[in-house]
């Protein structure tokens, strides 16, 4: 998955930033999984502390067998952290000043994703001698199977407070309040991202089962299925939609589509049947193409979309764990709005703080200078494409 939002990122960005947003998602992995590892996997996962934070066995500090099952769980858990962390890194590229998005993924993955999702998992390690004591959210009986709040709105809330912070890109915007287009360099690896992570989410919400074993009457076959539907549909709604409004058939409406019908069925791909699934997938592809155009009217600067694929679908798949659960309809709305709306708007105030924090002392925004270099050779003294010249050149 990290290669599909990679590739995703880096062909809906311009050829000179290419290596930077390679570099990004390379290393927020890195420092993220590093970070998980010492202090955030220890607070997301450990005692629990009235339901709010964990605590204990930071960086494995007590021993573990070598064939114990938790190291199957950290893995896999770690990997939702960057996941989480790398969404903000398409919102906010071409234009963020790489050590201090480096010092951000380092606190994410640390302390805040942790935080807040210990409030849904919290006590998920015990069956592996790690941890107990339920988040308060679940204790309530908020469900999030694999992640559209948990993982998905929290990243997209992360992405928002990052273009608030760091503002458009040098240009995006004119003074007259029209906007100027900056299209990216590379449909076909972008179309390549896509079939990765489209991948990657079988491993995503199929793994969230955590056994291959059928669990409450639900395989790993029939989430799969969900998974699948979803992301086709919300593909074809957003092109169709996209179509209708602007009157072509636009590739980056389609990829974003899909991947906002993905993020769509996270939460539920274990609860709904699968003619629900294709709604919701249907709904999710309209709400990537009309949150786009709200984001555009607000002079917010997402340059890859990943706020109405992450952020909002995430709330209204969220939701949908009720309004489509094939086990009764709307049982529990309440409990999922207020997890649906209360994680995000918290996740978006301390990243908001963290980035103006980061932006007034490392420096978070890449100077104009910079920005008309490109990061590339601004940050790396490099270029991914040295052979050819790009418009941009001329």
């Amino acid at each position: 998955m990290q290669a599909g939002f990679c590739l995703i990122e880096m062909g809906f960005s311009r050829a000179k930033n290419a290596i930077n947003i390679v570099m990004k998602n390379v290393c927020d992995m890195s420092v993220g999984t590093l970070g998980f590892f010492f202090v955030g996997f220890g607070l997301m996962f450990g005692w629990s502390q009235g339901g709010v934070i964990g605590l204990g066995n930071f960086g494995f500090s007590s021993e573990y067998a070598s064939d114990s099952a938790v190291w199957i769980f950290f893995l896999f858990q770690a990997m939702f952290a960057a996941t989480t962390v790398t969404i903000s890194s398409g919102a906010m590229a071409e234009r963020t000043y790489f050590p201090g998005y480096l010092l951000y993924a380092s606190i994410a993955c640390m302390f805040i994703y942790p935080f807040f999702g210990h409030w849904v998992w919290g006590g998920s390690a015990i069956d592996y001698g790690f941890g107990g004591g339920q988040g308060w959210l679940a204790a309530l009986g908020f469900s999030d199977f694999a992640g559209s709040t948990v993982v998905h709105a929290v990243g997209g809330s992360f992405a928002l407070a990052g273009i608030l912070v760091i503002g458009p890109r040098k240009g995006r915007f004119l003074d007259d309040g029209s906007e100027r287009i900056f299209a990216g360099h590379s449909i076909p690896l972008s179309a390549l991202g896509l079939f990765l992570l489209f991948f990657g989410w079988f491993g995503f919400n199929g793994g969230s089962q955590l056994t291959a074993s059928n669990v409450g009457g639900v395989s790993v076959g029939y989430i799969a299925v969900n998974t699948m539907l979803a992301g086709c549909a919300a593909l074809v709604s957003g092109l169709i939609v996209h179509w209708i409004v602007k009157g072509w058939a636009d590739p980056e409406s389609a990829i974003n589509g899909a991947l906002g019908g993905l993020v769509g069925i996270t939460a539920c791909c274990n609860v709904v049947a699968p003619w629900a699934a294709v709604v919701i997938g249907i709904i999710c592809g309209m709400i990537t193409v009309f949150g786009g155009s709200i984001l555009l009217k607000c002079k917010l600067d997402d340059a890859v979309g990943a706020v109405p694929v992450h952020l909002f679908c995430g709330i209204f798949c969220t939701l949908s764990v009720s309004m489509f659960n094939k086990n009764g309809a709307f049982e529990n709305i309440g409990v999922q709005a207020i997890g649906a709306f209360l994680i995000p708007v918290c996740a978006f105030m301390v990243s908001w703080l963290v980035f103006q924090i980061i932006n007034k002392t490392v420096g978070l925004r890449a100077t104009d200078e910079a920005q008309e270099q490109g990061l590339d050779f601004s940050e790396h003294s490099a270029t991914a494409y040295p052979d050819f010249a790009t418009n941009e050149d001329v």
